[in-house]
Parts: structure tokens; sequence; C-alpha cells
């Protein structure tokens, strides 16, 4: 039978940038072990079964299917959540966005509104930090939905409630301290959708018209009926869009406007407070 070791050394032909961790990870996942464990007995005897599994995940691989959806599982905010093909690969760059909304001095007990949550990665951040925000996360697909609302139980996080809305239809009448948004923001003859992850995640959830612009604006025009006063949009978007998004939230009327810049120092986050005159 092959060892860890072995089984190691046979993905070092994987496409990506990244094939040792890779390798590493698809055989963490198989074995049931950590990435630590397979190190600490690398000549452990791996049964035929689990190998051949193992190589089947590779092969996968090899024909660029990202490892989160070959595993099923991404981490962020240290929560282990679940996702599939029906969702965005939770990203670090949107931990920016939560940082920035757990930094707002709102009310205790303030509501809270996470607009296309996807595999429901923002909105069960916010509620892992803070236990007593009403926190509610829509999505226009079902299958997302029925994939967040699994991390919820899957990470003890039951409370927060999840919304089948395209955008704010399903929460029209109700006001928010906060809305948080991750939409489409990539133009649709962007290049980079053929590569990398991009190419097998949901075109939905990352596709949008007018260079890449239409959903945020979209989410900036809506903002006002739907935010109490004091209340903030907090909105991801590409790189090169922060002066664009900017301007939507001045135009809007929003005030106290700015960007920040992910982890990687790219201008990644836009926001704004609102004010009832």
């Amino acid at each position: 039978m092959p060892t860890v070791q072995k089984l190691l050394c046979s993905g070092g032909d994987l496409p990506t940038g990244s094939a040792r961790r890779d390798t590493e990870i698809l055989l963490s996942h198989c074995l049931g072990k950590s990435r630590a464990w397979l190190y600490t007995w690398p000549e452990k005897e791996v049964s035929q079964d689990c190998a051949k599994d193992f190589e089947k995940l590779l092969a996968r691989r090899r024909e660029g299917v990202p490892v989160a959806y070959l595993t099923g599982e991404r981490e962020f905010w240290s929560l282990p959540l679940a996702v599939s093909e029906a969702t965005l690969i939770p990203r670090p760059e949107t931990e920016t966005l939560v940082a920035w909304a757990l930094e707002l001095v709102l009310p205790s007990a303030a509501s809270v509104l996470d607009l296309g949550t996807g595999s429901g990665a923002v909105a069960l951040a916010l509620a892992s930090e803070r236990p007593h925000w009403d926190v509610t996360a829509l999505d226009v697909s079902q299958e997302a939905l029925q994939v967040a609302r699994g991390n919820a139980l899957r990470t003890r996080l039951a409370s927060v409630h999840f919304v089948h809305s395209d955008w704010y239809q399903g929460v029209k009448g109700q006001r928010f301290h906060a809305l948080l948004g991750n939409p489409p923001y990539i133009d649709r003859d962007d290049p980079h959708l053929a590569l990398g992850d991009v190419r097998f995640e949901p075109r939905s959830a990352l596709v949008s018209s007018d260079s890449g612009l239409q959903d945020l604006g979209r989410l900036v025009a809506g903002a006002p009926d739907q935010l109490l006063d004091g209340g903030w949009l907090l909105l991801e978007h590409g790189c090169e869009q922060a002066n664009a998004v900017r301007v939507m939230l001045h135009d809007a009327g929003f005030s106290q406007v700015s960007t920040r810049p992910d982890m990687s120092g790219q201008p990644r986050i836009t926001g704004g407070c609102w004010y009832v005159d």
C-alpha cells in the first residue's frame, strides 16, 4: 500500500502555484487528518480505497476544479463553512468587510443585513462576533440559501435569519443599522473570468452589467429606504471600482464616504453613512 509520503509527492505536477498546499489539503481531507499529521506520520500506509479517492481528487484539481469545491469546505473568519458550486468560495479579502462592520458604533442589538450571502460567510462571521445583533442574510439563489442555512447549523449560529430575495425586494419596509454587500462586480468581458477558480464559480454571483457596476448601483440606490438614521452601507467591489462607488454614494446623499484596502493593499471596500433629512 502507498504511504503518506508517496501520496504527498504525487501532486507535484498540479498546474497551480500552490501544488504542495493543494495536495496536503486533499490528502488530509481523504484521511480525515490534519495537515500536521501528514508530516508526523509520513511512513503510515494508506488504504487502496483512500488512495484511489485521493487520486480522483488530484485528477479533478488538474482540470482546475477549486480545492474548496473538491473538499466541500473553506474556512472564513475561523469558521469551517461548507461550500458548493452554487456559492462563491469565501475569500480572505471579504474579511475586510466583516472587520469594518465590527468597528461601527452600533446599538448592542443592532439589525444588520447581509446582501447576497452565498455560503453565509459574512452573516455568520458577524453573528459569531456579535451574538446580540439581529442578523438577516438574503440571496436570490435558493441553492445558495440551502448551503447557508446548513452552515448556520454547522457553526451553531442558527439565530441568523435567511431570506430568499432579489436584493431588497424581500425586505421592503424593514430598516437596518447596517447593510453589507459583496455583489457581482465583474464585467462580462473581463479576461479574469477565464482564469483560476472563478471559471467554476456561479457566473450569476460574479458578473454584472455596466462594466460591473450595475448591482453595486442597485444596492446604493435602494439603501436609503432600508437604513435607519445614521446607518451604514458597506460594499465590496473590484480594486478599480473604488472611485466609481464613492461617486455613487456621494450622489445618493451618503456622508463619511471612504474606501478601505484589503489585506493585499488593494482598494476593496467602500462605505458611507446615511442620515435622514
